[in-house]
């Protein structure tokens, strides 16, 4: 877990402030009074948030769904904004056992052209989306720094809001994804837990966790607007993992006033060149539906203005049932391969997608429910 060459360091203490959150916390310390407690309160400390990841919780679902959907219209009204994702290399040195684009596994490789990347990006914005995800695998190698900031200005000429999921950089490196006109990035700690951690990430630049625990702050250093927090839920305990992730958000926050926070959820899920027949050996535990929810809902409570993002891991029910309760943003007509908008994929596919419906699908399902489908919220000067 030591930093390698070229791996900045920064003085900062979240991460210790982090750690030991995540050390003191124990779910079954909470009883309904607590939970009931926190519901009431107009403002929630870190104690209540805690309660409301706790067992207890479970048992009070629908008044936290209630609370919530007022949270969510109170702060993003009848909005729910669209996105779809644009992975552009799927080459990786790491070798994480729980992912399909590690080191490890034989299968398609790929890395997009810019004239290709033009493409894609141009077929992904007819379909009306004005907010795009650019996604790489974790290989300096193979797509660096110059490559995806080329790939980021070719996708601010048609989007107005650019993200970015790739692996973690240094804050002149951020800098320069800003001046691309990258506006907002993704990392997921993946797991909070320093033994489960090293123990998923046996080889590659990942095992650093401090690293990639302040890629973050290095961000926000950097002068870029949005952070997204989450973990791989199911890879350590669930709830005491979205309690450091809440955490980690908050104190980042705090320091921070100027950033935007948005939080992901995904879940183990099976990929094409392993499937996870032997869940013990890469998890701790499953994360069934139920708790999924119990984790967004705290998320929403927690941090009322935080964005929260469903993505396609997620059948097609689930995504609709949370949307204007906890979830404002939900990915539509995705490819997780490389490519594949425009032309057949160039790589393999990250992990299998449970809900495959179209831009004008997940469109009508939102304006169903009485919300109203975003796709620009954000307009370049």
């Amino acid at each position: 877990m030591k930093y390698q060459p070229g791996m900045e360091e920064i003085e900062s203490d979240i991460m210790e402030r982090v750690l030991a959150g995540r050390d003191l916390f124990d779910p079954d310390s909470f009883d309904l009074s607590d939970v009931r407690g926190a519901l009431t309160r107009d403002r929630l400390g870190v104690r209540d948030f805690g309660a409301l990841l706790s067992t207890a919780a479970d048992g009070l679902l629908e008044e936290m769904a209630i609370r919530a959907k007022a949270e969510t219209g109170r702060y993003f009204g009848n909005t729910v904004r669209l996105f779809a994702p644009l992975y552009i290399a799927n080459h990786c040195v790491n070798h994480c056992i729980y992912c399909a684009f590690g080191s490890q596994n034989k299968m398609l490789r790929g890395k997009l052209t810019m004239d290709e990347i033009e493409s894609e990006l141009a077929a992904i914005s007819e379909t009306g989306l004005d907010d795009v995800l650019i996604l790489t695998g974790e290989a300096r190698g193979a797509s660096g720094v110059e490559y995806i900031g080329q790939a980021v200005k070719l996708a601010s000429e048609h989007f107005g809001s650019v993200g970015i999921e790739i692996y973690p950089l240094n804050t002149d490196e951020y800098e320069y994804m800003r001046e691309c006109g990258a506006d907002f990035v993704s990392i997921y700690q993946e797991t909070y837990d320093l033994d489960v951690y090293d123990r998923v990430h046996p080889h590659g630049p990942k095992r650093c966790f401090p690293y990639r625990f302040h890629s973050q702050e290095r961000a926000a250093r950097g002068g870029l607007r949005g952070m997204s927090f989450g973990v791989l839920l199911g890879l350590g305990d669930a709830l005491r993992d979205s309690y450091a992730t809440g955490l980690h958000a908050f104190l980042l926050q705090k320091k921070y006033p100027h950033i935007e926070v948005s939080f992901s959820v995904p879940r183990i899920r099976d990929f094409e060149t392993v499937a996870l027949v032997d869940a013990s050996s890469v998890t701790e535990a499953f994360v069934g539906e139920r708790k999924l929810l119990q984790i967004m809902l705290a998320y929403r409570l927690f941090m009322p203005y935080a964005g929260v993002t469903i993505s396609t891991r997620e059948r097609e029910g689930f995504r609709n049932n949370v949307l204007g309760i906890c979830a404002t943003k939900i990915s539509a007509g995705v490819s997780v391969g490389v490519g594949g908008y425009e032309a057949e994929q160039k790589g393999g596919e990250q992990f299998v997608i449970s809900d495959t419906r179209s831009v004008p699908d997940v469109h009508n399902a939102i304006r169903s429910q009485g919300l109203q489908p975003v796709y620009t919220d954000y307009i370049r000067i």
